[in-house]
């Protein structure tokens, strides 16, 4: 497989649209619309988070070495690159994977879900207030419809799913920590392969979630057949699957267009919750999720050829994890 490409503006052509590439960002929003999921029958075999983020980020580590082996990417990077890589593992996304397991493990899966989906919108007015954006009438709507969305799903529930405190708190704290992540990876992470970058992330995640089980008393790895079976959903299926075809389907299509395809990822999450689990949405929530998905439609819409052109030639690993949600 070769390593993704950057391609050379083209300010004559506006964002481009790739079937495939399209694809590719549907597979990875299904997949991290799995994690949620994966995570509540995981609970039920009475995995702790400790134990099962470990292995997640373990396991997911190692693949990834592998696939960039395979790939021939296997290379010594810039130490400010390695260390940027496995901080941004061992502390951003770690941290926000904590986060978010904890809140799934408190609220219904689909309330957490769109929670945690306000990040985009965090994202933006950080970057307004570190001045790398600017405020226009379009991109200030989505910030108000966010904002409107987020509160009718605190606000309106009506569903017959869990709903507390300390579940919202670490849901939106999540989207916090995962804003932070993105900005900081915006800046400090280089031209790198992004499976290699991924691993680098993945290891530093393994890292805090290993040394966390050993200071606790250790890992307790005597999982049930069905434990397992979790393991390796939450693995393959909403980890290493996820990150990869967003890598190649960013490739494709550009960040914005990447994006906008994301927005499936509650929606699936939000369904399969409804169908395996029995959770439902008050008509208000359901509002306001539609809501914070319409923002991010429209932070990401609309963008200048030029503007395009310049996101499909930025490094991938920028955002490894885009729609993980977790």
């Amino acid at each position: 497989m070769a390593a993704p490409t950057s391609r050379p503006p083209n300010h004559n052509l506006g964002p481009r649209v790739d079937s495939r590439g399209v694809a590719l960002c549907l597979v990875s929003a299904f997949g991290f619309g799995c994690m949620a999921i994966f995570a509540k029958d995981a609970y039920k075999q009475h995995l702790g988070i400790t134990n099962l983020l470990a292995l997640r980020f373990a396991l997911a580590a190692a693949i990834f070495w592998t696939i960039a082996r395979l790939r021939g990417a296997i290379s010594r990077p810039p130490r400010r690159t390695l260390l940027a890589g496995l901080g941004l593992g061992a502390c951003g996304y770690a941290l926000q994977s904590g986060l978010y397991f904890g809140a799934v493990r408190r609220m219904d899966a689909s309330t957490t879900s769109l929670l945690l989906y306000t990040y985009p919108a965090i994202v933006f007015l950080a970057a307004l207030a570190l001045r790398r954006e600017h405020a226009d009438r379009r991109r200030l709507g989505a910030l108000a419809l966010a904002c409107a969305g987020t509160a009718l799903v605190l606000l309106g529930g009506g569903g017959s799913g869990s709903f507390e405190t300390v579940g919202v708190v670490m849901a939106l704290s999540a989207a916090v920590a995962y804003s932070v992540y993105i900005l900081v990876a915006d800046t400090v992470v280089g031209k790198i392969d992004p499976f290699l970058m991924s691993a680098l992330i993945t290891t530093g995640g393994a890292l805090t979630f290993w040394t966390a089980g050993i200071v606790h008393g250790g890992l307790d790895l005597s999982l049930s057949a069905h434990g397992w079976l979790d393991i390796a959903g939450i693995v393959l299926i909403s980890t290493v699957l996820p990150v990869s075809t967003f890598l190649l389907g960013l490739e494709r299509v550009g960040a914005a267009t990447a994006s906008i395809v994301s927005c499936f990822e509650p929606v699936v999450t939000v369904s399969l919750a409804m169908v395996l689990y029995g959770e439902r949405l008050g008509p208000g929530q359901l509002a306001g999720g539609a809501l914070v998905l319409a923002a991010v439609v429209l932070l990401q819409a609309k963008v200048r050829p030029n503007v395009a052109a310049a996101e499909a030639t930025r490094p991938a690993s920028a955002r490894p994890f885009a729609r993980d949600a977790a």
